[in-house]
């Protein structure tokens, strides 16, 4: 076990992460050279396609020192860099001894940066400073290295500088993995201690469960035990990431890798859960993850409403391989059966979306994203409610809480001036401090509504300061506001799907551009549609989408005016008529409409 080494490549999102693995891939002969391509541990066509990692990816290659001659194993974990998929980090820590962290020679410390570092620091994981990127011609490495002693107070001529591009100064770093990373610390003998950091479904085999042996050893044909629910299972087979799963003969204490064991229900597999023997069982299990909390709620309903068990089906597979997925039954009078979800942020929002619809073929409706709300009645009951169609109404409330979050942006300094007016004055933000984050940046700390920054902040924040700063956000608590519902009428009849929660200096303007665009949305009918926003017990904006009108007047030439007032009137009751019993057809687009309103006023 002594040659075993287990790390995490950690950074901010687009620092390199994936590249250097790459690179590692080459150097180390893993994988021939035929088959290599870019990004090769992003499995998935979205992480292709956007150039992003959704999923941590492991990974295990043999390397031989050049100081030492001995050939060592090494187990890598690339991790997602984006704050939507912190959660994916969490779990690749607590499966290492060491960390490398990344950081980009043209960007410095990001964000991201920091809230990785520190979560490593949380871990006891040993930390390898190093500084990607040195080949590009604006590079910035002293600044870099200036930054990084800062934030880790490790000297710069302890942090490494690579291309993991061109493939400078990786095998320095791999002697460096060796060298600093400590050995695992388990012993073979011992009673089996297997974390599940990860899992996947497959149609053929069942629940794959990715493992870090802690203690003890396991093999096909062993008899396990699943700690939190204390069912047992027979192993079918172990193996390990190469970077493709390849079945090896054990498992044992230090290695990481997977575990075929005939588990047919997703939910037997739970992330973060303890793996012993079922004979000679361990007393206590590993300490595992905290349960990741959603931050974003939204309706998800089947485009066609016979496809509810499909979805629901779907639903389930999908939350095996990602464990912040929330959902529970709901319906709505307009769109029927669906789930009401919980995300991390906007882009896992969207990224389960698009697997639902390439993974599983499954058209869905996502209605506009809420948070969570706390409202405490006046009969002392005190309720959580992320679905703005179950809202109480005003009489019965006493007090409303809404989800705060501490915000903190890093930026250059010439920015700073329209970062603060986008919080403070367009997000209902509160500065709380500032601090200076190495040559050239500063760190902007404020307390932030979650609701403001779900929609559009992130855009907001690159357009304002051309792609230079970087955000990074915490949940704090709930704290009171003045917030109230708004209920949109169409013809008179309250679309739940389409209500909102908003704060009271908000609710006339955001009321005002919903119902405008519901107007474009909605087509013409034979009658006139009166579109409106009510809060607080009174209608606070309207928009009308006009009738579709026959000429009535084209055989009527010549002749006194009462013939063509006569016809016209009688148009008119006859519009009036069908507006009691004319119902009117509302698209899928306009349940996206909260969306646009977002959109619309950045534009």
């Amino acid at each position: 076990m002594k040659n075993v080494r287990n790390i995490s490549i950690i950074a901010h999102i687009d620092h390199g992460k994936t590249t250097l693995s790459d690179r590692i891939l080459e150097i180390t002969g893993a994988i021939e050279p035929r088959k290599m391509r870019a990004q090769y541990l992003d499995s998935m066509d979205i992480e292709r396609e956007r150039g992003i990692t959704i999923k941590s990816h492991p990974l295990r290659v043999f390397y031989k020192s050049k100081k030492d001659g001995q050939i060592y194993e090494i187990n890598i974990v690339d991790t997602p860099g984006h704050v939507d998929f912190t959660y994916e980090v969490d779990r690749s820590l607590a499966a290492v001894e060491g960390a490398i962290l990344l950081v980009d020679a043209t960007q410095g410390v990001q964000a991201q940066t920091v809230a990785n570092t520190y979560k490593a620091v949380e871990h006891n994981l040993e930390i390898i400073p190093v500084i990607n990127k040195i080949d590009l011609p604006n590079a910035n490495i002293t600044e870099t290295e200036l930054e990084i002693e800062d934030l880790i107070g490790i000297p710069g001529d302890e942090i490494y500088k690579i291309s993991a591009k061109e493939g400078t100064g990786v095998e320095e770093l791999l002697e460096a993995i060796i060298e600093k990373i400590p050995a695992p610390s388990g012993k073979d003998e011992d009673k089996l201690k297997a974390l599940i950091f990860d899992a996947k479904y497959d149609k053929y085999r069942g629940v794959i469960v990715y493992v870090r042996i802690f203690d003890g050893s396991v093999k096909s044909g062993d008899k396990i035990m699943t700690f939190s629910n204390k069912q047992t299972y027979e192993v079918v087979e172990v193996g390990a990431f190469t970077p493709e799963m390849k079945k090896v003969d054990s498992l044992n204490a230090g290695d990481i890798g997977y575990i075929i064991a005939g588990m047919k229900e997703v939910s037997m597999a739970k992330i973060g859960d303890t793996i012993t023997s079922a004979k000679d069982p361990t007393k206590e299990p590993l300490p595992g993850y905290k349960e990741v909390k959603p931050m974003v709620y939204a309706g998800m309903y089947p485009g066609i409403p016979e496809y509810y068990e499909e979805l629901r089906k779907a639903l389930e597979k999908l939350k095996l391989n990602d464990s912040a997925l929330v959902f529970n039954p709901d319906h709505s009078p307009a769109l029927g059966f669906g789930f009401r979800c919980g995300f991390l942020g906007l882009l896992h929002m969207d990224v389960v979306k698009e697997r639902l619809e390439r993974e599983f073929e499954m058209a869905v409706i996502l209605t506009a994203p809420n948070v969570e709300y706390k409202v405490v009645l006046k009969n002392g009951e005190e309720l959580l409610i992320n679905d703005p169609a179950k809202f109480p109404s005003e009489s019965e409330i006493q007090e409303v809480y809404e989800p705060y979050v501490k915000l903190s942006i890093i930026t250059p300094p010439e920015y700073l001036g329209k970062l603060m007016n986008l919080v403070q004055n367009e997000k209902r933000g509160t500065m709380i401090s500032t601090e200076n984050a190495g040559f050239e940046r500063v760190v902007l700390n404020f307390e932030v509504p979650l609701a403001e920054i779900i929609f559009d902040f992130f855009d907001r924040m690159k357009a304002l300061s051309r792609g230079y700063a970087s955000m990074d956000y915490e949940l704090i608590g709930y704290r009171k506001s003045d917030l109230v519902k708004v209920t949109i009428l169409v013809n008179k009849e309250p679309v739940e799907a389409l209500s909102m929660i908003a704060h009271k200096d908000k609710a006339y303007t955001m009321a005002r551009k919903l119902v405008d665009k519901l107007a474009e949305l909605i087509p013409q009918h034979q009658f006139e549609i009166p579109i409106q926003a009510k809060a607080g017990g009174r209608i606070i904006a309207r928009s009308t989408v006009k009738a579709l009108r026959k000429d009535v007047l084209a055989k009527c030439y010549g002749g006194d005016v009462t013939r063509k007032m006569k016809l016209l009137e009688k148009q008119k009751e006859g519009k009036k008529k069908l507006r009691e019993i004319g119902r009117v057809s509302i698209p899928q687009e306009a349940f996206l409409a909260l969306l646009k309103v977002g959109e619309d006023e950045n534009s």
